[in-house]
């Protein structure tokens, strides 16, 4: 499966390169035709909304009107998914409308912003308060009761407390690469990491590992945010991002994506320095090991790998869930950045086990 991932990227990269290079259009400009929704009760909507009081992007994709909505909140803090969907989250709008955004200091938001005065509105609590609006605006502008939320590493912790707050808003809660208790995770993560890097007879990184003890700093959250970008490279390095995929893809394909300009990758990169600036303070205490109360069905997908929001914590945690219905769906081949490593099997995932969630009779 990773095999099969890794060599259908790079073959649609050389296929884009080729198309291109036989004529004027370029990559991104090959891709945005290959993207347009051709159906005639399709939608396709890249806007700003008023949002919090600020200007905020959104993407709405589908091929049905009628289809129920998937809203996915994307990692980082800051780190925006939009740029990588169009190959990763392939086939998702053939069952879902699903809509992505920018949140408030990031990517084409942070843009279109002046982030000093994004500054001292950059809260946890802002957050899932732009998130509550965001879903309060697709629900009352298409007319849905319910929808689907999905979140991704820090967008997990937003889609728990909004999902928590407001079961009735969604069909079901879907974590990726879900949050439990940030603290234990980054302590973890980070003596997985030091213990590979021991093993492997590392000099440097064990040197650079050990130069950042004690790590997370629970007294100076600035000087773990500080040590936050080498340990990270240390943990990719020993697979604890992506698994036996060192670099990723993310980056390579966002440079063809057909909704970023290069301008939009530049401000992606700066926003996402923002965003974990202004708001790892908040992030770094989150932990929801005693709020395992939900309203609405859950379900994880998570990589058996992953080293950055722990695969052991929410093994422990999800058994202690109530919900009217929950699964764990495990991806073997995957660490954090599950919808990048087995692309092929979150599609099947969502179809199988989130759809049936949206249809009528099922489990409220």
């Amino acid at each position: 499966m990773k095999f099969l991932s890794s060599l259908l990227v790079a073959v649609t990269l050389l296929l884009v390169s080729f198309v291109a290079s036989a004529g004027d259009a370029t990559p991104n400009e090959v891709f945005r035709a290959v993207q347009r929704i051709p159906t005639p009760d399709g939608i396709q909507k890249l806007e700003k909304v008023q949002i919090g009081g600020i200007d905020q992007w959104i993407s709405i994709r589908g091929k049905h009107r009628d289809a129920p909505i998937l809203l996915f909140l994307h990692g980082g803090p800051g780190f925006t998914s939009m740029p990588s969907s169009y190959l990763f989250m392939q086939g998702w709008d053939e069952y879902f409308t699903v809509v992505q955004w920018d949140q408030r200091g990031a990517g084409k938001t942070y843009a279109s912003n002046d982030a000093e005065k994004l500054r001292s509105t950059m809260s946890v609590d802002r957050m899932v308060g732009d998130a509550e609006e965001l879903v309060a605006y697709l629900r009352k502008t298409y007319g849905r009761q319910r929808i689907v939320l999905m979140g991704h590493s820090w967008g997990t912790a937003l889609g728990v407390m909004l999902a928590q707050r407001h079961p009735d808003w969604f069909y079901a809660y879907v974590g990726v690469g879900q949050i439990v208790d940030v603290p234990r995770s980054e302590a973890m993560g980070y003596e997985a990491v030091l213990k590979a890097a021991r093993a492997d007879g590392n000099r440097q990184a064990v040197a650079e590992l050990e130069a950042m003890a004690p790590f997370p700093d629970p007294k100076d959250p600035k000087r773990t945010l500080a040590a936050l970008e080498k340990e990270r490279h240390w943990m990719t390095h020993y697979d604890g991002v992506t698994w036996h995929d060192e670099d990723g893809h993310d980056g390579e394909v966002a440079t063809f994506s057909p909704d970023y300009a290069a301008s939009d990758l530049k401000a992606r990169d700066a926003g996402l320095e923002f965003s974990l600036e202004t708001l790892w303070a908040g992030v770094g205490k989150l932990g929801f090991t005693g709020q395992n109360r939900f309203g609405c069905p859950v379900v994880f997908f998570q990589g058996r790998h992953d080293l950055t929001t722990s695969a052991t914590l929410v093994g422990e945690w999800f058994p202690t869930l109530q919900a009217p219905s929950k699964k764990l769906v495990w991806f073997d081949d995957s660490a954090h950045m599950v919808f990048e490593e087995e692309p092929g099997k979150v599609l099947v995932h969502l179809v199988q086990d989130v759809l049936p969630l949206t249809r009528e009779g099922a489990t409220k």
